[in-house]
């Protein structure tokens, strides 16, 4: 049986982008950690859907929602720049998983300098990894650059973290469990701005609505960073700036302080 023709445009968002409720609909259809556990074979095919129903071609007995969940595997595993697989670690599907493991282990682990030097390299690692993954295919970036923005981002979040370590041994406990937000949001605004360098230097494409270039502009790259850096800093900020807030207050509960003489060896 022949293919059939379609007008689907399977490129508009499944939920209006105009409303607030429709944009998080998006955001969380894009980022399902679900769609980590589907198989390569699986998105290869949804990948292969995709193609043919942008060129007006889809095959026989497919549904509208079934283009959709297509979609969204596409969005979850591809590149929208180059449309190369993605891997897993970098996808935004992963965030959640990876970040709130990584996240709860520098909240735990920040008493020693060792655990603080480990876990925040563990962190900046991952976090190279994803702004690699994300980068913007049109402003390719070395090997050396990206090397240096991870060197660099590892130092300064090693440092924050280190230094305020120690120079919190004296003061509240409170304090001291927000050093690890501290360096996160040190690290943050050194790694993103150096590893999108290339932006930042020629600029990013400027389309009009029907996606046709305009130029390249520095400011607009300028101003995308900077959402970026702080849009990076806010999501980190609720679990590690009010997680420390309520352990502390939770810790003066009989039960935590039985709880916590128990894990003592």
């Amino acid at each position: 049986m022949a293919a059939s023709v379609t007008t689907f445009n399977i490129d508009i968002p499944r939920w209006d982008q105009n409303t607030f409720m429709g944009r998080v609909k998006h955001f969380f259809n894009v980022t399902d950690p679900r769609t980590l556990l589907v198989s390569e074979h699986e998105l290869d095919s949804a990948k292969a859907l995709v193609e043919t129903c942008r060129a007006g071609i889809v095959p026989p007995g497919t549904n509208q929602e079934q283009l959709f969940y297509a979609k969204k595997l596409y969005d979850s595993a591809f590149h929208p720049d180059s449309g190369e697989k993605m891997n897993l670690i970098g996808r935004m599907s992963f965030q959640v998983p990876g970040g709130m493991a990584i996240t709860g282990c520098m909240l735990q682990f920040y008493r020693t300098v060792p655990a603080v030097v480990f876990w925040q390299w563990v962190n900046q690692s991952f976090n190279a990894i994803v702004n690699y993954t994300n980068r913007n295919a049109a402003s390719p970036i070395s090997l050396k650059q990206i090397g240096v923005a991870y060197f660099t981002a590892t130092s300064t979040a090693l440092a924050t973290a280190v230094g305020l370590n120690l120079y919190t041994k004296r003061a509240p406990s409170l304090v001291a469990r927000w050093v690890p937000f501290a360096a996160v949001a040190a690290a943050n605004c050194v790694n993103i701005p150096l590893m999108r360098q290339q932006e930042l230097i020629n600029g990013i494409t400027v389309t009009d609505e029907n996606d046709n270039p305009l130029g390249k502009s520095k400011r607009a790259a300028i101003k995308g960073i900077t959402q970026v850096v702080v849009s990076r800093v806010a999501m980190a900020a609720p679990g590690m700036i009010l997680l420390p807030i309520i352990m502390e207050r939770l810790e003066k509960y009989p039960f935590m302080k039985v709880s916590s003489s128990r894990s003592i060896p």
